[in-house]
């Protein structure tokens, strides 16, 4: 297994498939890992670009380190992943968490090595409700998510994919893919997990935003009940200058599985820069 060590000598795990062409990074959500991508990951290697996703720190087959389980660390440890590879003329792509690691990373390292950014279901700008952020949601939701990850996080995670990840309570899916979110967030260190909840949730990811200076493609969907479109997709789209908003009618938050067929038609055409998708999808009739 490939590994890169960081600063503070952990490891963090990665896959690297696909021929050395336009290499597209994928960074995923909580508390998932690097297989969360899979399919996005073989369709764009299958396409001719270089696939790299990794697992965060205290996630998935990366060290479960006691400290570093926040934004700034997380953003560090995915610019010693690209420094490492050498990656240049980046796709940075994140989903939900991994949207604010991405937008982090910029704002701390700069677009040196980042061509465009995709920002699928994500949590910037800030998703904690605030006196200067009163879009947000209240603290309640997410104080409910650290007792659920105390008190059982197996059954939170199960809880999460039977309802509003995926949203299976109100239009089915596949028993499958609840079963892989199960058991990705299980292979979670339970401190980096627990604190993970606070860096996703609650950090101010606005002044990041206003330094994105790559092409910016905004996928959310419109029945996203972890991070609303209005929290999320719509505002992020509005503080990043250029930014293209594609919202997909009935989509919920776990979009690289529910749409994927159309997800990785969009990421490729974002990238390969063919038919860029310019327009905001608001009825089903717009969609593809």
């Amino acid at each position: 297994m490939a590994f890169v060590t960081v600063d503070d000598g952990a490891r963090i795990f990665y896959k690297d498939w696909g021929p050395d062409g336009s290499p597209v990074v994928l960074s995923h959500g909580w508390p998932l890992n690097a297989d969360a991508w899979e399919a996005a990951a073989l369709f764009l290697a299958e396409h001719g670009h270089r696939a790299v996703a990794h697992d965060r720190r205290g996630h998935g087959r990366s060290s479960q380190t006691w400290n570093g389980n926040e934004m700034d660390t997380y953003a560090d440890d995915l610019a010693t992943l690209l420094d490492t590879l050498d990656l240049r003329d980046v796709t940075l792509v994140g989903h939900s968490t991994g949207g604010g690691e991405a937008v982090r990373y910029l704002a701390r390292h700069g677009s040196g090595r980042i061509a465009r950014l995709v920002l699928v279901s994500a949590v910037p700008p800030m998703m904690v409700r605030t006196d200067d952020n009163p879009e947000g949601l209240p603290i309640a939701v997410f104080d409910a998510l650290r007792s659920g990850e105390l008190a059982d996080r197996s059954q939170l995670y199960r809880d999460l994919a039977d309802g509003p990840f995926f949203g299976h309570d109100r239009h089915p899916v596949d028993r499958g893919f609840r079963d892989a979110f199960w058991m990705q967030g299980m292979t979670a260190g339970h401190r980096a997990a627990y604190e993970c909840i606070a860096a996703f949730s609650a950090t101010d990811f606005r002044p990041d935003l206003a330094v994105v200076d790559v092409p910016t493609l905004v996928i959310h969907g419109d029945d996203d009940r972890v991070v609303p479109l209005g929290v999320g997709g719509e505002r992020t789209a509005a503080l990043v200058e250029g930014a293209v908003l594609t919202v997909y009618e009935g989509g919920a938050h776990g979009l690289p599985d529910t749409a994927r067929d159309r997800l990785h038609q969009d990421l490729l055409a974002f990238i390969d820069g063919t038919t860029p998708p310019d327009r905001r999808t608001t009825n089903r009739e717009d969609a593809p």
